[in-house]
């Protein structure tokens, strides 16, 4: 059997890549949002606080958590690949292409990045502040570290997360940053194009992945210089576009602008796709044209369509020999699962809320709104409904004490606001009063239907039901992946095959040293999918894929 690559349109260059928006002042910010009328992007003026530092003095600015709270919003319009791309899909084809990454955030920049050709190399005099990592960087000099053995140099590590590769890259790219210190990356780059491995990055938004749908005022969880990719810091990158970070952290908009920047400066955009949406993938095992042609691997048809300038679909299908999951996990919001959840008061996303009260639908004298779920989604609702006066019940079902959940996870000096919330979790129980007017928490509460005349049904700890009246309910427990492009959604990927996947709880199965599936050959998963929330740690996981296809192609024939 052969597939071949055909029907791929290609309509013209990649939007806010070959062409960055003109008239854009330093001083403001993009907000990611596509107007598809005009073809440029609207700007929003960056506002800084300068009420308060205390945990209100948002003013209106909610705080982002990498693992991204936004749905995504209309894909780009007008798509694009270089030419030479162009012709190449455009022309049917017995050779299949060697890799196709699906998902166009900081994973899929970065794993096209290392596939481009750019090599990690230790510098020859760095000194590694970790003695046994050290000694194993001086066995090999001048080896890059993607032909090295990751699971020998990522021996002993210990972190933050439990990928040990993302320990690794993590840090040969901050090498004591967990400690506060500044010492420089140990690893110099590369670009040897000869070792360039051709690949496709295909995403519903521009470069940057879901950044482009998150508002660009909104202040990341993780420092600003954890966000950056391989050989651009973002402090460089931000001194030279004349911002600075607030209180160490970078905008939404900032990162976003960095991601697309990044893959302009680093010659990757001929490798992207935006506005690129795969509706199938579907594998098989290729026939072997001749007695003397390679053995069989496996191969990936991937279908999909991509939006053009006049919003029309045009369908493409691709042959790869690799396909690279790199989604993320925030395309469906988990569901309650209770009788009432499609009502219309009832929401998944912050920005209801916002809506809700410039209609003033909610205010400071309408019943309270209903928050549930214990993340930083919902201390950002919380935060923001106390900016504006508006009563809250906040519901979830894990004790305020429990170690697992995020706010006991946080640095207490770094972010203050999030404790705040967590201290009116602990303190302001619907039956014990405190100072908090306007805010009830619920622990350990379990919501059991939702009535039409906006009436929630909870059962409490010991068993008894309790009924409030609200004006809106948000939930904010958390997303899935939405992988119902691959056959049976996936379900049969995941570490467990019976829940479904999540990036905490139940990723997809991987080689820790590959980022390949157990289960499928060829098909590798980075990022969330992986297990990795953080941009910080995702690049581990570039690392893997890369060098586990370096040594695929290492052993093809000549």
């Amino acid at each position: 059997m052969q597939w071949y690559l055909w029907n791929a349109y290609v309509p013209g260059p990649i939007l806010g890549i070959c062409d960055p928006p003109g008239n854009r002042t330093e001083n403001t910010l993009p907000s990611g949002n596509w107007h598809p009328s005009v073809g440029t992007q609207t700007s929003k003026r960056a506002s800084k606080c300068v009420v308060c530092q205390c945990w209100r003095g948002l003013c209106g600015e909610r705080q982002l958590r990498e693992e991204g709270c936004c749905q995504p919003q209309a894909p780009p319009r007008a798509p694009a690949m270089s030419n030479g791309w162009k012709d190449h899909l455009g022309a049917r084809s017995s050779e299949p292409l060697p890799v196709v990454i699906i998902g166009n955030g900081p994973s899929g920049i970065c794993l096209s990045y290392l596939l481009s050709g750019y090599n990690p190399y230790v510098k020859p005099d760095a000194i590694h502040p970790h003695p046994l990592l050290q000694r194993k960087l001086t066995e090999a000099p001048g080896v890059s570290i993607v032909d090295q053995d990751l699971d020998y140099l990522s021996e002993g590590l210990e972190g933050r997360c439990q990928s040990p590769v993302a320990l690794l890259f993590d840090a040969l790219l901050r090498p004591d940053t967990d400690f506060g210190g500044n010492v420089e990356s140990v690893l110099t780059w590369k670009h040897q194009k000869e070792r360039a491995i051709p690949h496709l990055v295909l995403g519903r938004n521009l470069p940057g992945g879901a950044w482009h749908s998150i508002e660009g005022s909104m202040v990341t969880l993780s420092q600003g210089d954890w966000m950056g990719l391989p050989d651009l810091q973002i402090k460089d990158w931000m001194c030279r576009k004349r911002r600075g970070l607030r209180n160490s952290r970078a905008t939404a908009g900032d990162i976003a602008h960095y991601y697309r920047d990044y893959v302009i400066k680093k010659g990757l955009s001929h490798n992207f796709v935006s506005g690129a949406v795969v509706t199938a993938v579907e594998w098989g095992t290729p026939e072997p044209s001749s007695p003397g042609a390679q053995d069989p691997s496996p191969l990936f048809q991937v279908n999909g369509f991509v939006t053009t300038a006049d919003q029309s679909q045009q369908p493409f299908s691709l042959c790869a020999r690799n396909v690279v999951l790199a989604t993320g996990m925030s395309d469906s919001p988990a569901r309650l699962g209770i009788p009432g959840e499609a009502l219309p008061f009832v929401h998944r996303d912050l920005s209801a809320l916002e809506a809700a009260t410039r209609a003033g639908t909610v205010s400071p004298s309408s019943d309270p709104v209903l928050i549930i779920g214990a993340g930083l989604s919902a201390a950002d609702a919380v935060l923001y409904a106390r900016h504006y006066n508006i009563p809250v019940i906040h519901a979830f079902r894990r004790s305020v004490d429990d170690p697992g959940l995020v706010f006991n996870q946080l640095p207490k000096m770094l972010y203050p606001e999030y404790h705040k919330v967590h201290q009116m979790m602990r303190e302001q129980s619907i039956l014990s009063p405190s100072p908090y007017e306007g805010y009830r928490s619920l622990p350990e509460h379990q919501l059991l239907l939702l009535r039409e005349d906006r009436q929630a049904v909870f059962r409490d700890p010991r068993g008894l039901q309790k009924v409030f009246g609200i004006a809106l309910v948000l939930a904010l427990i958390g997303s899935h992946p939405d992988l119902s492009f691959l056959p049976g959604a996936g379900a049969d990927l995941a570490t467990d095959p019976s829940q479904p996947l999540s990036a905490k709880r139940n990723p997809i199965d991987v080689d820790p040293f590959t980022y390949q599936s157990v289960h499928r050959e060829g098909l590798y998963a980075v990022g969330p999918l992986a297990g990795d929330n953080f941009v910080r740690f995702v690049q581990g996981g570039a690392l893997a894929v890369a060098s586990s296809l370096l040594r695929k192609e290492a052993r093809k024939p000549p």
